[in-house]
């Protein structure tokens, strides 16, 4: 914590400083930036008022409760704007980060700008509509459902508000154009680039809001790292009123330092606006330079200054824990840290342009990336549909242009994954045309706007309908987003369909844009199985990825689905509304999986025993032993590792694909472990809860908790709690006697349900259980006891769409059916006629507690007897008090 605490606070310091660099930089050149993310008074439409800062969104709250759906509408906000007489004469700008998804711009009352889309910025020129003396700016933005704008329906949730930052920006009337898309007026290519040499273009866009002509020099300089001038050009140019483009060329740079993720070195181009006459400079804007030059083949892959490289990483979304999508500039900066620490060299910026920071923060670590627009799963057929996208293209094409870290600009994203017209297939042919036409002219633009860089076009995994639609032929790279052993088949199938991309398409260089399982950070499990939500299955799955594309030449580069947990709110699962497949947890806390990167990524030696996060075990002891023998795991780039156990050594593990493991046998209380390869060390201490293998053994009991139907571990982190997997009754122990564990309603899960159990955060505890139990017996000895017995009703309930993603998973229509039964313990009538769903509702969590004596060496024993239908078991419960 203390280490994360001190990454933070040096994040934050380097960017206020930068911040205010950047600003008296930019003041003492002719303009002036400063923030407006204070003072704003915010109301939802017809709602109360309230004061809030920027970044804001009003969705931080609604999307994560139990209730379906989350305020989609108008959002208000109103804010003072003080400026003094030096601002008279001057060109006056505000510039938006992001406003979702609708915004207009009013100032005092009349409006001045509006804007389509959440995810580019935007600039609105202001200066006619100021009195200077008690300006109100309004801004009203509005995230409506609206057929026209991309996205339409997605894997995560659109947030409303004015969720980045917000800037005044104040020019002489001569400056570098504010009107060109959002983006800063100046455009830099490296028409060549080797080892030995380098030239650099410089296409500027000027404006002259003024009535007066003026004699300027332009005049741009390119200084290394070290702040030294490496090249410089200066162009005379006589402004009239309007705009003017101007091109400088800066050749024959000789050795340039080139630009790689070992060794991001940025050059700086600063490019000046300067008064003829009185020689004042009157506009400035610095960039970021790269000198790299790169190439995807079909055959061999990536290739980076003339070196093969193979791209790793992951995609990124932008929302971070209870805050929505309205994440403060430090934290988004870290997530690129967290990548660049985790080995990786590539981010895909999905599903849509985000904060400027990531980008810079992509240059200056050394993170490849590509960006792309919204369009995800389906489109509308309409001209105004059509113009948004190609709109959204251009802006996010022309703001972030100058990024050396950019090589891919994408523009679709599993778009046949919700084909519409299904029931008329002449219908859906023409809507498949409509699709592949968006396609050719978006790429048309992309190729246009920007022929230095790819495009990429992603699809889902059905590859012979993106083939015929003729998506596949399309752009330059193809990407594929691909679950096999998660939505649809066995992990196996992953290689099998990189090789037939490669044998059908031949020409195609490709990336494998998505892969991921889910891993619930609180699930754990020694069986773990396809949509168990484990750690444990994520880490298999990974492996069997990983190991696919780093052995096959052909594949560019993999990202991993997803870098961190992200809010979508349609999902339910074991952790409602949230995306599970990070490699970090939503408030960016590293998961198993994480390391497991890290020892298959890094250039230095690595050690990490994972189980680290595991912090609290608990396990049945082995037979009348005073140890529970588990596995655990080590993940290293090392051959081998010797773990040690309260300093005994455990022996010596091979690496297999980058993990070792023991079978550890852990006693009561503190388990110190530390993992030994050669000088490299890792160690941890757990602490483990022993459960007697019978009750009569001298391991003292306290407590237990157990999930039935499941055999799967769960951490309650908030109550500090650890549920273990059931077990049949064994005499002179505890476990059920009778039924099976619930199998669900689809053909995806193997056990459980992934309902939303309402009334609980624990979800995991209810969404198994055993049908048709007869009994629970627990062999405890005489004593007073907290018994709690855990029911919610699996089967029925509101009928709500599959999520799409789910490739094989044909829904079976639930056959609901009358559950009525008794409960008893020891005897005596504890709970008469449970019908859970008519009781407390379908998928409802429900706890009943209460305290038993035992005496006469019985133990403890609930009967569960039918009256109609199968009665269940969910969870299970027992405390001893003395």
């Amino acid at each position: 914590m203390l280490k994360s605490n001190l990454v933070l606070r040096s994040t934050l310091l380097l960017f206020f400083a930068s911040f205010w660099m950047m600003n008296t930089y930019g003041q003492d050149a002719g303009r002036k930036t400063i923030s407006l993310n204070d003072q704003w008074e915010f109301q939802k439409e017809n709602g109360a008022t309230e004061k809030v800062n920027i970044p804001h969104t009003w969705n931080d709250k609604d999307v994560l409760d139990d209730v379906a759906s989350y305020y989609r509408g108008l959002g208000i906000y109103k804010r003072k704007l003080k400026l003094d007489e030096t601002a008279k004469g001057k060109a006056v700008f505000l510039v938006f980060n992001g406003v979702a998804q609708e915004a207009e711009v009013l100032v005092n009352g009349k409006s001045a700008g509006k804007h389509i889309g959440s995810y580019t910025h935007f600039i609105v020129p202001i200066t006619q509509y100021l009195n200077y003396k008690d300006d109100v700016v309004e801004v009203r933005a509005n995230n409506r459902f609206n057929e026209d704008i991309p996205p339409l329906t997605a894997d995560f949730t659109f947030f409303g508000g004015i969720y980045r930052n917000v800037t005044l920006l104040i020019t002489d009337p001569v400056h570098f154009s504010q009107k060109e898309n959002g983006s800063s007026g100046i455009f830099i290519t490296t028409p060549q680039v080797s080892a030995s040499t380098a030239s650099v273009q410089i296409k500027c866009s000027i404006d002259n809001t003024s009535d007066v002509a003026k004699k300027v020099q332009v005049l741009t300089t390119i200084y290394d790292a070290k702040g030294n001038k490496v090249a410089n050009q200066t162009v005379a140019v006589n402004l009239g009123r309007g705009n003017m483009i101007v091109v400088q060329d800066l050749k024959s740079i000789q050795k340039p330092e080139l630009w790689s993720p070992e060794n991001p070195y940025l050059y700086r181009v600063v490019t000046k606006i300067i008064d003829a006459k009185t020689k004042a400079t009157i506009d400035q804007v610095s960039n970021p330079l790269g000198f790299r030059w790169f190439k995807f083949d079909s055959d061999q892959g990536f290739f980076l200054n003339g070196k093969p490289l193979k791209l790793i990483g992951a995609s990124r979304h932008q929302d971070y824990e209870n805050l929505g999508n309205a994440t403060p500039d430090a934290l988004q900066t870290r997530d690129i840290e967290l990548l660049k620490n985790m080995g990786g060299n590539f981010l895909r910026v999905a599903h849509y342009p985000q904060d400027p920071l990531i980008l810079e923060a992509c240059d200056r670590l050394g993170i490849l990336a590509s960006v792309e627009i919204p369009v995800v799963n389906t489109i509308t057929e309409s001209e105004a549909f059509t113009a948004n996208c190609l709109n959204m293209q251009t802006e996010m094409i022309k703001q972030n242009f100058n990024h050396p870290s950019i090589i891919i600009w994408a523009y679709m994203n599993e778009i046949l994954l919700r084909p519409k017209f299904t029931t008329d297939k002449p219908r859906q042919q023409i809507y498949y045309d409509h699709i592949r036409e968006l396609a050719q002219k978006l790429d048309d633009l992309t190729r246009k706007e920007d022929p230095s860089r790819y495009t990429l076009l992603v699809n889902h995994g059905a590859f012979d309908i993106y083939n015929r639609v003729g998506l596949t032929k399309i752009p330059m790279i193809v990407g594929w987003n691909l679950y096999s052993g998660w939505y649809s088949g066995v992990p196996a199938d992953f290689a099998r369909f990189l090789d037939r991309h490669h044998k059908e398409l031949a020409d195609k260089p490709m990336l494998v844009t998505e892969y991921g399982a889910d891993a619930d950070p609180r699930i754990r499990s020694f069986l773990p199985v396809r949509f168990d939500k484990s750690i444990e299955y994520a880490i298999q799955f990974n492996q069997v990825y990983l190991n696919a594309m780093l052995s096959r030449p052909f594949v560019s580069g993999g990202m991993a689905w997803n870098l961190a947990d992200f809010n979508s709110e349609t999902r339910e699962e074991t952790m409602p509304h949230i995306n599970n497949k990070g490699l970090l947890t939503i408030g960016r806390e590293p998961k198993d999986t994480y390391f497991l990167y890290q020892a298959y990524l890094a250039s230095k030696p690595y050690l990490k025993i994972t189980s680290d996060q595991w912090k609290d075990r608990a396990g049945i002891a082995d037979s009348a032993s005073s140890t529970c023998t588990q596995p655990l795991q080590v993940a290293t780039n090392l051959k081998s590792v010797e773990l040690f156990l309260n300093g005994k050594s455990l022996g010596v593990k091979d690496a297999v694909d980058h993990i070792c493991q023991w079978n550890v046998p852990f006693v009561d209380g503190k388990n110190q472990l530390r993992a030994v390869s050669g000088d490299h060390t890792d160690q941890t201490d757990l602490n483990f809860q022993l459960q007697p293998y019978r009750f009569a053994d001298q391991i003292k009991f306290k407590d237990v908790n157990v999930l039935l139907g499941s055999k799967r571990f769960y951490i309650d982190e908030k109550e500090h709690q650890l549920w273990i997997p059931d077990q049949p009754y064994r005499a002179g122990s505890w476990g059920w006697i009778g039924g099976e564990p619930f199998k669900g309603t689809n053909n995806r899960i193997t056990y459980g349900s992934d309902k939303n159990i309402l009334g609980t955060n624990n979800d995991p505890v209810y969404q198994t259980q055993q049908v048709g139990i007869k009994q629970f017996k627990f062999d405890v000895p005489d004593g007073e006891y907290e018994l709690s017995l855990l029911f919610a009703e699996l089967v029925g309930g509101e009928t709500k769409e599959a999520l799409a993603y789910n490739l094989d998973n044909n829904h079976k229509k639930e056959v609901v059916e009358q559950r009525i039964f008794d409960v008893a313990i020891n005897g005596a009538p504890f709970m008469s006629k449970l019908n859970i769903a008519t009781d407390y509702g379908y998928t409802t969590a429900v706890k009943k507690k209460t305290t038993i004596t035992v005496q006469n060496g019985k133990g403890i024993v609930i009967d569960f007897n039918a009256i109609e239908g199968k009665p269940v078991l969910n969870a299970i419960q027992l405390r001893k008090i003395y």
